[in-house]
C-alpha cells in the first residue's frame, strides 16, 4: 500500500483539509498506516496534479486560504481497482526477531529489559484499541458497510497486539531461563 491509497481512503470516507487528513491519520489510519503532515501534503498535491482529487479553495480572516480536498471520479477509480487487486503477502519484517538471532552476542539482561518495554507499549496499544472497540463498536453484530470494514480493521489490530504480547512473553520467558541457566556454577 501507498500512502497515496491511504489518503484517498481517508478522503473517500471524508473531504478534508491536509490538516484534517493528519489528524484522522493520529486518530484512526495512523495505528495502521503513518504519515508526517508534510507527507500528507506532499501527496496531496500529487494526488492533485495527477488528477485523483480535487480540492475547494476556502477564504479565511488572516489567514491563508485552506484547500478542501475531495476524491475525484479518477480517484475513486483508482481505489476501486486498487482494493480489488491482489495483496501480496507481507514478509515478516522484524527488527526485533533478527535482533533475537544476534542474542548470543549481546546483553540478554538488556535484551530482556527491552523487551519488556516493548510489550508493554504493546499493551497500551492494545488497551487503546479495546476502548475503540468498547466506546464505537459496542453492537458489533448490526454493523454494515464502513463502520464495519473500519471494525475489522480494528479487530486486526487488536488480535495482532495481542498476539505479538503473547510471543514477547514467550521469548522474555526463554531468555530468562537462559540468563539464568548462564549464571549458575558449572556442576
Amino acid at each position: 500500500m501507498a500512502l497515496e491509497h491511504a489518503i484517498l481512503v481517508s478522503l473517500a470516507e471524508r473531504p478534508g483539509t491536509g490538516y484534517e487528513i493528519g489528524q484522522q491519520f493520529q486518530r484512526s489510519i495512523g495505528y495502521f498506516w503513518s504519515a508526517t503532515h508534510q507527507q500528507i501534503y506532499r501527496t496531496l498535491k500529487k494526488l492533485h496534479a495527477d488528477g485523483l482529487v480535487t480540492y475547494e479553495s476556502i477564504a479565511q480572516d488572516g489567514r491563508p486560504d485552506k484547500k478542501v480536498y475531495t476524491v475525484s471520479a479518477a480517484g475513486r477509480e483508482l481505489l476501486a481497482d486498487w482494493a480489488n487487486s491482489p495483496t501480496p503477502v507481507m514478509p515478516l519484517r522484524s527488527d526485533l526477531g533478527v535482533k533475537l538471532r544476534a542474542a548470543e552476542f549481546g546483553d540478554l539482561a538488556a535484551m530482556i529489559g527491552e523487551l519488556k518495554a516493548h510489550r508493554d507499549a504493546l499493551q497500551e496499544q492494545l488497551s487503546l484499541y479495546e476502548r475503540f472497540d468498547a466506546d464505537y463498536y459496542p453492537e458489533p453484530d448490526a454493523l454494515t458497510g464502513r463502520k464495519l470494514h473500519q471494525y475489522l480493521v480494528l479487530r486486526g489490530g487488536i488480535k495482532a497486539a495481542a498476539t505479538n504480547i503473547e510471543w514477547i512473553d514467550e521469548v522474555i520467558v526463554g531468555l530468562q531461563r537462559e540468563l539464568d541457566d548462564q549464571s549458575q556454577p558449572p556442576g
